[in-house]
C-alpha cells in the first residue's frame, strides 16, 4: 500500500485551489507578522518574511487558531495564504548577528502587522501546499527588505531577554499564559528563546512539530498525575472537509491517531496509522507532524479538566480536502475537545456509535489501529461484532 508521505505528495502536486496574488518585483504593504524559514540545506537555511501586498491589520492571515473558531471556510483561509508572499535569503542558521536576521525577530516578537518594503531579485512565483506547515502563495529572493519598528508583545519580549531560560521552558512558559500557538512557534522559529549562544534558527516545519512535542510533553506529566475518567466519552467535530472523533477511554494514558484520506484525488479509500503506549514514543512518527499536534490537542483538554484517559482519534478527510498544515489537526481536535461528549459504558457502544458518522467502514479504523484492535480485545468483542452495521 503507499505510505502517507507518497500518498501527500501526490495531493500536494495535484492542489491548485486558488491562484497566488499577482505583483511585481517591489511591494508596499503589512506582515501579519509572519516568517518562515525553510529546511532544505540546513545549517544554512533560506529565511524571510511574509508580506502581504495590502496595508493594515493582517494577522488573521496567519493566525490559525482564529479560523476555526471563527467559521472561515477553506476557501477564505486559502486565499489569506495565497496573498502572502514570501522573500528568502541564505543565511546560516547560527548566525544571529545578521542584521537581517534581527528584522525577522523584530518582526515574530511584534504584537500587531507592520509595515514593510520588499524589492525582490526575480518577480515571486508559484505557491506551496503542505500538510506540515500552512500554505502560501509566491516567492522570490529578497534585494532589499525594511520594516518600520513596532511594539512587541510582552510575554515574547520576556522570553527574548532571557538569555538563561531553557527554550523548552520558555515554550512551556509561553502556552500557559495563553499565546497563541503559532505565536510561540514563530518567535521559536527565528532564535529568540533559549540559553545564550545555544539559540539558533529552526526550519519552521521542524520548529511546529517541536513546539507541539514540548507542550504535549509537559501536559503528560501533568496529566499522569490525575485521576482516569469513569466512562467511555466521544468528542466530535468536523470543518474544513474532515470529520474527527476523539475516543476517550477510562484508562492510564495511551495514544492512536488513524487518518483516514476517502476518494480525495478519486477513488481511494487509504488509512494511517500510528499509536503509543504508556511510554513515550522514541521514533519520529511515520504520520509527520499531525501525530504531535493531535495528541497535544488531546492532552491540553485532559490537563484543563484535571483528568487523565487513554485517547484513540479518529480522522476522516473527504472529497475536497486540501493540505493546509497540522493546524488543520490540531484545531480541530482542539475544538472537538470543547463539545459535549457523548458517554457509553464500552468501546462496542461508542464504536456502533461512530458507524453512523464516518463515511469509511469502521471496520477499516478497526484493521488498521493496533491500539484500537487491542481495546476490543481486551473488552472481549469480535471484528464481526462490527461488520453488520454501516458506515
Amino acid at each position: 500500500m503507499i505510505g502517507k508521505g507518497a500518498y501527500l505528495r501526490q495531493l500536494t502536486a495535484s492542489t491548485m485551489p486558488m491562484r497566488s496574488v499577482a505583483m511585481g518585483k517591489e511591494i508596499e504593504g503589512s506582515t501579519p507578522p509572519s516568517v518562515f524559514i525553510g529546511s532544505w540545506n540546513y545549517p544554512d537555511v533560506f529565511a524571510g518574511p511574509m508580506v502581504v501586498p495590502e496595508h493594515g491589520d493582517t494577522m488573521v492571515m496567519d493566525m490559525p487558531e482564529a479560523w476555526i473558531p471563527g467559521n472561515h471556510t477553506q476557501e477564505e483561509i486559502i486565499g489569506y495564504r495565497m496573498n502572502l508572499i514570501r522573500g528568502k535569503q541564505q543565511v546560516p542558521a547560527a548566525d544571529l548577528n545578521n542584521r537581517f536576521i534581527g528584522t525577522l525577530q523584530e518582526i515574530s516578537l511584534s504584537a500587531a502587522s507592520l509595515e514593510s518594503e520588499v524589492a525582490f531579485t526575480a518577480t515571486p512565483q508559484g505557491q506551496s501546499f503542505s500538510e506540515e506547515h500552512t500554505p502560501f502563495g509566491p516567492s522570490a529572493g529578497i534585494e532589499r527588505f525594511d520594516v518600520e519598528p513596532g511594539r512587541w508583545n510582552p510575554k515574547l519580549e520576556r522570553t527574548f531577554y532571557d538569555m538563561d531560560l531553557r527554550a523548552a521552558d520558555a515554550v512551556v512558559d509561553l502556552h500557559k499564559n495563553g499565546v497563541p500557538f503559532s505565536r510561540i512557534q514563530k518567535a521559536f522559529s527565528v532564535g529568540t528563546m533559549g540559553q545564550g549562544r545555544a539559540r539558533h534558527l529552526v526550519p519552521t516545519r521542524w520548529s511546529i512539530t517541536a513546539c507541539d512535542t514540548i507542550i504535549g510533553d509537559r501536559l503528560l506529566s501533568d496529566v499522569k498525575r490525575n485521576a482516569v475518567i469513569d466512562t467511555w466519552r466521544v468528542h466530535e467535530f468536523s470543518s474544513l472537509n474532515n470529520h474527527y472523533a476523539v475516543i476517550l477511554m477510562p484508562t492510564a494514558w495511551q495514544y492512536e491517531w488513524s487518518e483516514a484520506f476517502l476518494q480525495v484525488l478519486g477513488n481511494e479509500e487509504l488509512v494511517f496509522s500510528d499509536h503509543e503506549g504508556t511510554r513515550k514514543k522514541t521514533t519520529y512518527s511515520p504520520l509527520g507532524g499531525c501525530y504531535y499536534s493531535c495528541k497535544m490537542a488531546v492532552l491540553e483538554a485532559l490537563a484543563r479538566e484535571g483528568k487523565q484517559a487513554g485517547a484513540i482519534i479518529l480522522r476522516e478527510a473527504r472529497k475536497g480536502y486540501v493540505p493546509m498544515g497540522v493546524f488543520n489537526v490540531r484545531e480541530n481536535v482542539r475544538s472537538a475537545m470543547q463539545q459535549t461528549p457523548t458517554e457509553f459504558e464500552g468501546i462496542r457502544p461508542a464504536l456502533r456509535y461512530l458507524t453512523d458518522k464516518f463515511m469509511l467502514p469502521v471496520t477499516r479504523f478497526i484493521e488498521e489501529g493496533p491500539l484500537l484492535q487491542s481495546v476490543i480485545r481486551e473488552r472481549q468483542c469480535r471484528l464481526g461484532d462490527f461488520l453488520s452495521v454501516g458506515g
